[in-house]
């Protein structure tokens, strides 16, 4: 098997991107383990501990493992992005969470990948990882030449740009590599100079400041003084990959999973929601991973941050919550509000 014949599989798998590199510990392990003590993992402690350990070398997942076969999907849609949409009185949603979960797609993917890799190669052991294993997938998939690093920290493809997803698997085959490409960014510093809350370091995201951060992972109260950047994000931030140059003419999914069941839903129906709809509404997508009562903080917050009078009366009922955490956030918005 060569590197081609994985990339001529991976497409009829549904992956626009893939590439081969040895199973061997990443370069970017120190620098890793570095961001971690230097706190900027904030709560996200799946991110620390031993499993930060485990990340050093691909074996500890797979110990026969020979080559890490790196495949990337495209999400992107044909739908605005926030440097083209400006209306008040609707919530964002970032762009990967649109559609249906994406854990799922890649996962389906890769199972049919090594299904077609063992009607090729014979028998060998396998694993399949999408982005909740404790791999640095982004580094192995730069070396897999799929794309650099971006400073936005996102892995960017020179001809797809950085909206695709990440899977690998990992096998007991001896595979010939591919290299990485050089790093294009140049000097460009858009994404940095368009972060809302400086989030983006050369050391890497300080996700303690990040809007995704924020919006998905912090299970506590936003920083008050963190607020009014987080603007109408109810669900992650795509604004460093909307400015970024290399997304300008980035492809179009043709995969229906990833369209958007309901584009900027209307901040006033959101938080009307009981849990049971919120559930219900946002079933099989990525949403869930904020919890309802998440949810509704931060609807809270991007309806204080349009400052439209109309949300005064659900924002009132929300700062009536059994939640604190919920009711206390809606005090804040009604702050932010024109007075009556």
């Amino acid at each position: 098997m060569t590197a081609e014949d994985i990339r001529s599989l991976s497409l009829e798998c549904g992956f626009e991107l893939a590439g081969v590199t040895p199973a061997l510990p990443s370069d970017d392990s120190a620098r890793y383990h570095q961001w971690v003590s230097s706190g900027f993992a904030g709560e996200m402690r799946y991110l620390s501990g031993h499993r930060a350990a485990v990340r050093d070398d691909p074996r500890h997942l797979l110990p026969s493992a020979r080559s890490i076969i790196c495949a990337g999907k495209l999400y992107h849609t044909a739908w605005p992005t926030t440097t083209e949409f400006d209306e008040a009185g609707r919530a964002w949603i970032s762009r990967y969470a649109w559609g249906s979960d994406y854990h799922h797609e890649l996962r389906r993917g890769l199972q049919r990948l090594d299904t077609l890799l063992h009607q090729n190669a014979g028998p060998f052991e396998s694993r399949i990882c999408v982005d909740t294993a404790p791999l640095l997938e982004r580094s192995y998939a730069r070396l897999a030449s799929l794309g650099w690093i971006g400073k936005n920290t996102c892995l960017i493809s020179q001809r797809s740009g950085s909206w695709f997803f990440l899977g690998e698997l990992l096998v007991s085959l001896d595979i010939a590599p591919d290299s990485p490409p050089p790093a294009r960014c140049g000097t460009c510093r858009r994404c940095i100079d368009a972060c809302p809350t400086a989030a983006i370091l050369p050391s890497g995201i300080d996700s303690t400041l990040c809007i995704s951060y924020f919006t998905i992972e912090l299970r506590t109260a936003i920083p008050v003084e963190h607020r009014a950047a987080v603007g109408p994000h109810v669900f992650g931030c795509d604004i460093c990959q909307d400015v970024c140059p290399w997304n300008r003419r980035a492809p179009v999914s043709t995969d229906p999973a990833f369209e958007p069941r309901e584009f900027a839903p209307p901040l006033e129906k959101l938080a009307s929601l009981s849990e049971p709809e919120f559930r219900a509404l946002f079933r099989g997508t990525p949403i869930t991973r904020a919890r309802y009562t998440g949810f509704l903080r931060n609807v809270a917050v991007a309806m204080g941050n349009s400052r439209l009078p109309q949300f005064r009366a659900p924002l009132e009922k929300l700062a009536a919550s059994a939640d604190p955490m919920v009711a206390s956030h809606a005090v804040w918005a009604l702050t932010q509000l024109p007075t009556p």
